[in-house]
C-alpha cells in the first residue's frame, strides 16, 4: 500500500476545511499558537515511517498526558484504581462539574479532567519526585531525551483553572482527593504542558499498539491485560463527548487534546498521530478528525 501518496491525497482533500474553527484561546498560551499548521506520522509497527507536513513541530499535548498518567498509575494500584475513578464514557463536556457532584465524587473515566487530576493525585501520593518520573517515563516511551515540560503553558493553564480547581475541591470534599489541591493542579498542569511533535506521538503509542507484548518503560510496567485495558479506553472515552463520533467515523482507539493533537492505534499494526491547532465545540482538532477518518476509510485499516 502507497501509504506516503495516501497521506497527500488526504492532505489535499481536507485543505478546503483548513480555516474551520480557532485554537484553545481559553489557555492564553495556546492563543498565541499559529492555527494554520498540520502534520502527520504513521508508524508502522513492522518499521517503515510516512510524514506530511509540521509532523516534527513540537506542541503542547494537553490531554494526550493522560494516556501516559493512566499508565503509570495502573502499575502503580493496579485494579485498585477503578476504585477512585469509573471506566465508562462521560458523554459530557470533559469539565463538567454537574456529573461528578451527582456522581458523589467519582469521576466518570480517568481522560475526563476530573479523573484525570485523581490520576495526579495518585502520583503524588506514591512517587517522590512525580514530575520527573513523568517525564522520564515519557522520554523513553518515545525515544527522545529532549522531551520537556513548557513552563509557560503550565503557568498560563494555572493562571485561569478557576474550573478544575472547582473540580478539585469537589473531589476533596467527597475524599476522593488526598493531596493538597494546590500541589495536584500543579502537577496536572505539568503534565499537559508536555510538548511533543507527532513523530514523538507516534512513537510512544507504538508501545500501547503493540498490545500483546511486555510494557515496560521508564519503570512503568503493564501486563498486556492491563495495555489492552488501557486501548479499550481510548476507544469509548479518548475525545470528550464526541467519542462515539470518533469511533463511528475513523474506528481506532486514541487521544485527542486541546493542543491540537490527535495519536491514535491500530494494535498489532501501527500508530499514527496528527496535529493541527485549529478545534471543534468539543476541542477536537477538526482537520485531524477529517485525516484520521479519511486514513482508515481509505486504507480498510481500522479495528471494525
Amino acid at each position: 500500500m502507497n501509504y506516503q501518496q495516501i497521506l497527500q491525497d488526504i492532505y489535499e482533500e481536507i485543505k478546503p476545511h483548513a480555516d474551520e474553527g480557532k485554537q484553545a484561546d481559553y489557555i492564553p498560551a495556546l492563543a498565541q499558537v499559529n492555527p494554520n499548521q498540520f502534520g502527520i506520522f504513521l508508524q508502522l509497527l513492522s518499521g517503515e515511517t510516512y510524514t506530511l507536513g509540521a509532523y516534527d513541530q513540537k506542541f503542547s499535548i494537553q490531554s494526550i498526558s493522560k494516556v501516559f498518567s493512566l499508565a503509570i498509575a495502573l502499575s502503580i494500584l493496579g485494579k485498585s484504581l477503578w476504585e477512585r475513578i469509573g471506566k465508562e464514557p462521560s458523554g459530557s463536556a470533559f469539565n463538567s462539574l454537574v456529573q461528578l457532584e451527582y456522581e458523589h465524587g467519582k469521576p466518570r473515566n480517568p481522560f475526563i479532567n476530573a479523573g484525570a487530576i485523581v490520576v495526579a493525585d495518585v502520583l503524588l501520593s506514591n512517587l517522590d519526585d512525580p514530575e520527573q518520573f513523568f517525564l522520564n517515563f515519557v522520554r523513553q516511551l518515545s525515544g527522545n531525551e529532549h522531551i520537556d515540560y513548557s513552563p509557560d503553558v503550565a503557568s498560563s493553564e494555572q493562571s485561569c483553572s478557576y474550573l478544575n480547581a472547582s473540580i478539585a475541591y469537589l473531589l476533596k470534599h467527597h475524599g476522593n482527593l488526598h493531596n493538597r489541591v494546590e500541589d495536584v493542579l500543579h502537577l496536572y498542569c505539568m503534565m499537559c504542558s508536555v510538548e511533543m511533535s507527532c513523530q514523538d506521538l507516534a512513537h510512544a503509542f507504538a508501545a500501547f499498539a503493540r498490545s500483546n507484548e511486555p510494557f515496560s518503560y521508564g519503570g512503568v510496567t503493564l501486563s498486556v491485560s492491563r495495555v489492552k485495558r488501557i486501548n479499550a479506553i481510548m476507544q469509548t472515552c479518548g475525545f470528550y463527548d464526541e467519542a462515539g463520533e470518533f469511533s463511528f467515523l475513523v474506528g481506532l482507539p486514541g487521544k485527542s487534546g486541546v493542543g491540537g493533537g490527535i495519536v491514535a492505534i491500530y494494535p498489532s499494526r501501527y500508530s499514527i498521530a496528527v496535529w493541527s491547532p485549529r478545534l471543534n465545540a468539543h476541542g477536537n482538532s477538526i482537520m485531524g478528525m477529517k485525516a484520521l477518518e479519511l486514513f482508515t476509510t481509505i486504507t480498510s485499516e481500522s479495528i471494525f
